[in-house]
Order: C-alpha cells, then sequence, then structure tokens
C-alpha cells in the first residue's frame, strides 16, 4: 500500500531543526528530558526505548546517541528500566518524577502578579566544599545570589525553601530567613544585585525572533502531526531553558515592558495550537511494553491556563 507523501516542512520550522541540530555537541539527554517531561510524563511516564528512538529520530539524534543518553539518565537517577525478551521499556523514577512535577509548575504556570514585599533569604555555611554546587541548584530554582553565601527569592515562603532544602545536597546546614524591603526602590537594587536581567532579557528575545515567524506558519486550524509534535517539542525546549533560570521576580522588580511577559504569551499561544495534533503524533508513534500509551492527564490540559479540548 503506497503510503501518503508526508506535507514539507515550513521554512520556520525547517529553521529550528537547523538550529538544533548545529548544537555542538548535540545533547541528546537534554532532549529526551524534554520529551519526556512534556510529552510522557502526562501519558503514563513510560515509554519504550524504541518509541523514544523514533520520537527523537527527526530531531537529528541517532539511535546510538539515544540509547547512549537514555542509559546515562538512568545511571543518574531520572529512569528506571525494564525488560521484555529484546525490547525495553523506560519509565520515571519517583525522584524524577518529582524533579518534573517542580519544572513543570514553573514552565507552564504564569508568573506572579501580587508580590507581598517579603524576602526568604538564604545564608548558606561558608565550610561546605559543596557550596558552589548548592548556589547552582538554587539559582535554577529562581534564587539570586546577593555575595557568596547569602542568596534571596522574591517568590517562595519558607516553608516552600525548606522542601526544595531537603533535596540538595549541602543545604541542611543553611540559614533560612525572612525580610521585607525598606522600599521598591531598595528592592529593585537588590533585584539587579541578584539576577543578570539584562541577559535574561536577550535570551528571551532570541527566543521571540526565532518561533514568532513559527506562529505565522502554523494555521489555527491544525498542523501535520509530526510538524506539531517537532514545534511542540522545540517550542517547550527552548522555553524552558530560558524560563528555568528566570527568577520570576513580581511585576514591581522588573522594567517596564518585560519581554519574558511576550515570550510567556507567545509560548502559550503556540502551545494551544499544536498541542493535540502532537497528541496524535504521539499516540500513533509511541506506546508501551504490551499496551498503548494513556491519554494525557487533565493536568496536561491545564497548561498555560487551560488548552481547549476538541
Amino acid at each position: 500500500m503506497n503510503r501518503k507523501p508526508r506535507a514539507p516542512l515550513p521554512a520556520p520550522v525547517r529553521a529550528l531543526l537547523r538550529n538544533f541540530r548545529a548544537q555542538r555537541p548535540l545533547r541528546g539527554g537534554s532532549l529526551l528530558i524534554t520529551v519526556f517531561g512534556d510529552s510522557i510524563a502526562p501519558r503514563g511516564g513510560a515509554v519504550t526505548l524504541g518509541s523514544l528512538i523514533r520520537l527523537a529520530a527527526p530531531f537529528g539524534l541517532t539511535e546510538r546517541l539515544v540509547r547512549t543518553s537514555v542509559a546515562r539518565l538512568a545511571r543518574e537517577g531520572w529512569l528506571a528500566g525494564k525488560r521484555s525478551g529484546r525490547r525495553s521499556e523506560y519509565r520515571l523514577t519517583r525522584g524524577g518524577g518529582e524533579r518534573f512535577a517542580e519544572a513543570t509548575q514553573r514552565i507552564y504556570a504564569e508568573s506572579p502578579r501580587e508580590w507581598d514585599g517579603r524576602w526568604t533569604l538564604l545564608v548558606l555555611p561558608s565550610s561546605r566544599p559543596q557550596r558552589a554546587q548548592l548556589r547552582e541548584s538554587l539559582k535554577w530554582l529562581g534564587f539570586g545570589q546577593l555575595s557568596p553565601s547569602l542568596l534571596a527569592h522574591p517568590g517562595c515562603s519558607p516553608g516552600q525553601a525548606r522542601h526544595w532544602l531537603r533535596n540538595l545536597d549541602g543545604a541542611a546546614d543553611a540559614l533560612l530567613l525572612r525580610s521585607l524591603g525598606g522600599d521598591l526602590a531598595a528592592d529593585r537594587r537588590l533585584a539587579a544585585q541578584g539576577w543578570d536581567l539584562d541577559e535574561l532579557a536577550r535570551r528571551y528575545r532570541r527566543f521571540l525572533a526565532r518561533f514568532a515567524p513559527v506562529g505565522s506558519a502554523v494555521r489555527s486550524r491544525g498542523a501535520p502531526p509530526q510538524t506539531a509534535f517537532l514545534v511542540r517539542t522545540l517550542l517547550i525546549h527552548e522555553y524552558r531553558k530560558i524560563h528555568l533560570q528566570d527568577p520570576l521576580l513580581p511585576p514591581a522588580l522588573l522594567p517596564r515592558d518585560w519581554v519574558g511577559t511576550a515570550a510567556y504569551a507567545l509560548c502559550r499561544r503556540l502551545y494551544a495550537r499544536v498541542f493535540a495534533d502532537a497528541e496524535t503524533y504521539l499516540s500513533a508513534t509511541a506506546h508501551r511494553l504490551h499496551r498503548r500509551l494513556p491519554v494525557a492527564n487533565a493536568a496536561a490540559h491545564a497548561r498555560f491556563g487551560g488548552i481547549a479540548r476538541r
């Protein structure tokens, strides 16, 4: 039986693929993390290795690179595998699922609109050999570094910070404090000291320049399923790399007309356009060892404030 030829990819989507494939080194594990977090986690969290190889192929990842990357993610505690004959299936570990859940909450949720003027301060012990690594982990959670031993966060409560610290090596002796800023001008100076907002803005502008043309190319009526999956995956892959380093400061601490707001709006709009068609591609391409993937859960449809079901 002759297969219907696939429609050519729109030029902006081809440009996205070229940019991704041109990266050196080509980080297969990072893309697979995106695929697991965005596509597989809401559909049961488990998928065969063969499915991952098929899903990754259009991005330029070879079978060997996928196998190597999956093995490394398993060693790092993200994934756990099981075999059935010559076939294998991988699922998120409990720890991997928890890390995905925390990242998901940040990626798909709108930034806070209100702020009570309070800061959560974290004083790190000066004698810890892991302090540099701990600082980097805290920056990924939105903390800004004010000095080698002092970090600040305007959005989380001490209780949330304690929950994060329980999962970070070397954080057991850190001191948590709650502080109220003197005035808004001082708070803005503190924000400028703790975060490089200029660099973050440059990265958001590059994101907009790359993905705005895709929004024009992908019609609201729907895209071919594979095209939709490519766009959705690259959209979240590139957005999360920026957004997970965004402290999500409240508007009072940000420059006027903050570019991150426009980036979120574009991501939300484009994601909604391709979500359903990408799900069609996933259903046809990926599966478990002995059954199909379940449909996406309600949390997936609640991303970016809610995605209409077809």
